[in-house]
């Protein structure tokens, strides 16, 4: 095999040698045209193997690399294209005037009887109302979503009220998503933090709710609203949301009711996206700050809540261990992270800015929630053990027990709330509660207010005579009931 392959390769050197004797008539660029030819033919030949399938040929291109910061064309030419088609998308569309012609379709072929004050259409109608509703109407036409929207009804029929909310939400979901898209710099189907200030800046003179707010507030304000999206949709600490996920929660449900004038105020003190409220937690930070230099620190931030220090924050020192203080973690979501008692050098006291009380806050105030849980639990996991053990639960619960004493309330047996709290969490080990233990358990909020806070505990303690209580005003106002 050898010797033929020598003979092969010794045959081609005797005709090139021979070809060589005799002079080449072709030009310089001819010469170039040919070279480039064969290196096009041979490297191709290289990148795709020849001995590999030929329907390697034929895979598409599916990675398509960022054009780099210095590629000034390449970022100009993918932000037009972007925009272009983000157009195309937002024109496909229904227009107000579409949907008003659409919900006169539904109502004209509406199939009776009605069921309740609900107009019905049956399967025939609804496919000859998608004929006649146009194009941009077809994907909402199928047997699919009829079958979603088919519940009980005897004939077979859907809610024409039920399909046009339908209708309307689709819409109003791809108009947000296109809305979202354009202040994704990036492009990559994510908002960083800027983006999504961005967008609620621009989006604040629409929403009639907040027309009260002074302009000198508006960057509170968007750090207040954008803080609650990266607090729970973004729990890894990445520095950007998904469009998607965005668009999956409530929060911008929550964000775009603002636009109803006639809001009540009920409704407005539940939203943490209203005026009222983002000037309450704003009020209660200025409040706090009694030295007026903008950052909290941990005395100040001890006065958190009721104005006295229920809530247990690390305290300055450990018995029989060195003096430990609260230790500044570098962290993309603020300049400064409030983290468990760790031993660090002394150092001068940290503060806490708005952003990171912004956390604080919204962890406490939804303790029921993953992320919430994951932060307090951090502030609990004193050593970064992952998990709580008997001494954790007792040195936060010891601060419970001295305003007991302060407050001139029996104190409770610390034994007694560490065999509850176990029974309650029921841990993989007997003796270790970890973060998913207590998500697990679905009793994360119960634990943490009792070892955190003292009017946690004393509702978890008298959790029995509130029930009570709650049972005889419901039977005095049956009695009262004509």
């Amino acid at each position: 095999m050898a010797n033929d392959n020598t003979t092969h390769w010794a045959d081609i050197l005797k005709r090139r040698l021979a070809n060589s004797t005799s002079k080449d008539e072709r030009s310089e660029d001819e010469k170039k045209a040919e070279e480039t030819e064969l290196f096009t033919k041979y490297y191709s030949e290289w990148k795709v193997g020849g001995s590999k399938d030929s329907s390697y040929k034929n895979i598409p291109r599916f990675y398509y690399r960022l054009p780099a910061e210095d590629e000034v064309l390449l970022q100009k030419l993918r932000e037009e294209s972007r925009a272009v088609f983000l157009q195309r998308k937002s024109r496909e569309l229904l227009d107000n005037e579409e949907l008003q012609n659409l919900w006169f379709l539904l109502d004209k072929h509406q199939v009776p009887p009605m069921s309740g004050e609900e107009a019905m259409i049956s399967y025939e109608a609804y496919l000859k109302v998608g004929e006649k509703a146009g194009p941009k109407c077809k994907q909402f036409f199928t047997a699919r979503v009829y079958g979603k929207l088919l519940h009980s009804d005897p004939y077979g029929r859907i809610s024409i009220m039920q399909f046009f909310n339908y209708v309307m939400r689709k819409v109003w979901l791809h108009q947000t998503r296109i809305g979202l898209s354009l202040y994704d710099v990036a492009g990559q189907g994510y908002l960083r933090e800027s983006d999504l200030e961005n967008y609620i800046l621009e989006l604040i003179p629409t929403l009639p709710q907040l027309d009260g707010l002074e302009k000198s507030f508006y960057s509170f304000y968007v750090c207040t609203a954008v803080r609650k999206f990266f607090f729970f949709l973004d729990p890894l600490r990445t520095g950007k949301i998904k469009i998607q996920d965005i668009l999956a929660c409530s929060f911008l449900d929550d964000l775009l009711e603002l636009r109803d004038e006639e809001l009540s105020k009920e409704s407005q003190e539940s939203n943490w996206f209203s005026a009222p409220s983002a000037l309450r937690v704003y009020g209660q930070y200025l409040n706090l700050d009694k030295d007026h230099n903008g950052m909290l620190s941990k005395e100040e931030l001890s006065r958190y809540g009721t104005g006295h220090p229920h809530l247990r924050l690390p305290g300055p020192s450990l018995p029989g261990v060195p003096h430990l203080r609260w230790r500044n973690v570098s962290k993309p979501i603020s300049s400064l992270s409030l983290f468990p008692l760790v031993p660090v050098p002394s150092t001068p006291p940290p503060t806490q800015d708005y952003k990171t009380y912004l956390d604080f806050v919204l962890a406490l105030e939804n303790r029921k929630e993953p992320a919430a849980l994951q932060y307090i639990f951090k502030l609990l996991d004193m050593e970064d053990q992952g998990y709580l053990n008997v001494f954790s639960l007792n040195y936060f619960f010891r601060a419970i027990q001295e305003q007991m004493k302060i407050h001139g309330q029996e104190v409770v047996s610390f034994q007694d709330v560490k065999d509850e709290i176990f029974d309650m969490v029921k841990p993989k080990d007997p003796y270790k509660i970890t973060l998913q233990d207590l998500v697990n358990s679905c009793q994360g909020d119960t634990v943490t207010s009792i070892l955190i806070d003292l009017n946690g505990f004393w509702t978890y303690e008298n959790r029995e005579v509130l029930v009570a209580n709650d049972n005889d005003s419901n039977s005095a106002l049956d009695l009262d009931d004509p």
